[in-house]
């Protein structure tokens, strides 16, 4: 699960998260070598600053879905040629990172910013916090007060994909899914078909599972549905018009296939005879929903969006 779940993060960011078009990204490798330092000779003198590629760093990408930059962090920041003090100037950073999403909402106390740093100055932040080392400045003391988890390699790197993917979620559901608006469901009058059908309450509190912004987009759901079954499915020879159904959820209502075909056929009615007419519209068995689900990739493959989203 947590698997599917980081490839579906890693491909919305990599198509949706920049201003200039898609650009790849790998968790947690490309996002915390963002802060990717290059050295440079200026003067007979190695100086660390922070590759500025413009639209191609993590910052640039939040600054991107957020539209503020992060306070205090500028676009290229000169760092420290001793190691140990480039390590506190970027557990700073990620430190300031983390508390800017927590003031906008998200939600991250499992997160601490040492995971979110490159392998090497973690062990660098381990062995000042034990006292192994040493070094100038801020180094002589203890970076964290708190109780100091030094892990291997390997349990390092779980743990810090892990943060990394929870940053993403949080960036997605503080920055992007208060985007959506309740505007974009007509009234559910205009359709006599959805009177019958229970409405979804948009009051903050009345789910403990999805946000006011997700049951926008099941409210949405259930009206291109209900709008479009009898027209997308009207000369089904795989079991005619699918009956009425009620949305309530993003996983078992969607299993197979025909509420999403139901979406991209409201905005690409001409995808209906070329796909979504051979699509079996009460599937009893996994070959008939895997049927479906092909051609629903299929369709999505049709119009250039590449989700790379497995059948």
């Amino acid at each position: 699960f947590f698997q599917k779940t980081l490839s579906a993060v890693k491909s919305w960011f990599t198509l949706f998260g920049w201003s200039k078009g898609p650009n790849p990204i790998s968790i947690p490798y490309s996002l915390r070598c963002d802060v990717c330092i290059v050295q440079l000779t200026v003067a007979q003198e190695n100086i660390f600053k922070r590759k500025a590629d413009k639209d191609k760093g993590f910052y640039d990408m939040l600054f991107n879905l957020n539209g503020q930059p992060i306070p205090g962090i500028a676009a290229s920041q000169t760092l420290s040629p001793d190691p140990v003090e480039r390590m506190f100037q970027l557990h700073w950073q990620r430190t300031e990172l983390l508390s800017f999403l927590k003031s906008k909402g998200a939600y991250l106390p499992h997160v601490m910013p040492e995971f979110l740093l490159a392998p090497e100055d973690y062990k660098i932040w381990t062995e000042v916090n034990t006292g192994i080392r040493r070094g100038s400045m801020r180094s002589s003391g203890k970076l964290s007060s708190k109780p100091i988890f030094v892990l291997d390699n390997r349990a390092f790197e779980t743990m810090s994909k892990r943060a990394w993917t929870d940053v993403l979620l949080q960036m997605y559901k503080v920055f992007v899914l208060p985007r959506v608006s309740s505007g974009i469901v007509p009234d559910s009058s205009s359709l006599e078909s959805l009177q019958n059908i229970p409405g979804i309450k948009s009051e903050p509190l009345s789910s403990n599972i999805y946000s006011r912004y997700e049951r926008a987009v099941l409210n949405w759901l259930n009206k291109n549905y209900e709008k479009n079954r009898k027209i997308v499915w009207k000369d089904s020879q795989r079991g005619g018009i699918p009956p009425t159904r009620w949305v309530v959820n993003f996983d078992q209502d969607l299993l197979d296939g025909l509420v999403l075909a139901a979406q991209m056929a409201a905005y690409c009615p001409f995808l209906i005879p070329t796909h979504f007419i051979r699509m079996y519209t009460d599937p009893r068995t996994q070959v008939q929903f895997l049927h479906n689900s092909l051609i629903l990739v299929k369709a999505l493959h049709a119009i250039n969006l590449d989700m790379d989203i497995k059948v």
